[in-house]
């Protein structure tokens, strides 16, 4: 990823904190030459591995796990917030269009996990962790044997990441007066992704 210095993360939490907030991802990785992609929801355990260890599953049916074994290594594309930025925010002119972004690009070789009580304990944190912000969080109170049968229709898989690069690209490069005013412009749509990058500008721009 082309990431000139002043965009890039290097903080490990930093990019866990991202991945967690924006977990639903990208896994891509080769198949004889080919990319394959595929859209998925995912789990990340900071205390397994050096950077962590990411989980998650797919449909069976979904033929990407059957090239874990000879693909290598995959990459995980985890988009954070993102806004057009306008030229008309800045006091400096001229001054042409750009987009703000957070993203994080991690790395590993997927494993398939084949312990049926760990595919469940993945399952169940995935449930929770996206059940959490309702007031009566559904609980996976499934009978066994409809579980199981589900089971069967799903291949989980972890990552044990080998390499994390992270980059937030919020204006850094502009002057304090052209940062404040990009910040003022996004919070004056009513947009929640533009909110949540001017949220972000706020926590890495000096000067408030």
């Amino acid at each position: 990823m082309y990431t000139p210095k002043h965009f890039e993360v290097r903080d490990l939490a930093e990019m866990h904190a991202l991945m967690d907030r924006w977990s639903f991802a990208t896994l891509v990785s080769d198949e004889a030459g080919h990319l394959v992609a595929s859209h998925l929801p995912f789990l990340i355990d900071s205390t397994q591995g050096p950077q962590g260890t990411l989980m998650s599953h797919m449909a069976r049916a979904n033929g990407h796990w059957r090239t874990f074994e000879q693909a290598g290594e995959a990459l995980v594309l985890f988009q954070g917030p993102h806004a057009y930025i306008s030229p008309s925010w800045y006091t400096v002119h001229p001054s042409v269009p750009t987009w703000n972004y957070a993203v994080v690009h991690a790395y590993g070789v997927p494993r398939i996990v084949e312990d049926p009580e760990r595919v469940v304990q993945i399952l169940r944190a995935t449930v929770t962790k996206h059940e959490a912000i309702f007031e009566q969080p559904w609980p996976m109170d499934l009978p066994a044997a409809y579980l199981e049968n589900m089971m069967r229709g799903i291949v989980a898989f972890e990552i044990e990441l080998t390499r994390i690069e992270g980059k937030h690209k919020l204006s850094q490069n502009r002057s304090l007066i052209d940062r404040h005013g990009v910040i003022e412009a996004l919070e004056g749509h009513d947009d929640a992704l533009e909110h949540e990058v001017a949220r972000m500008m706020r926590a890495t721009t000096h000067g408030d």
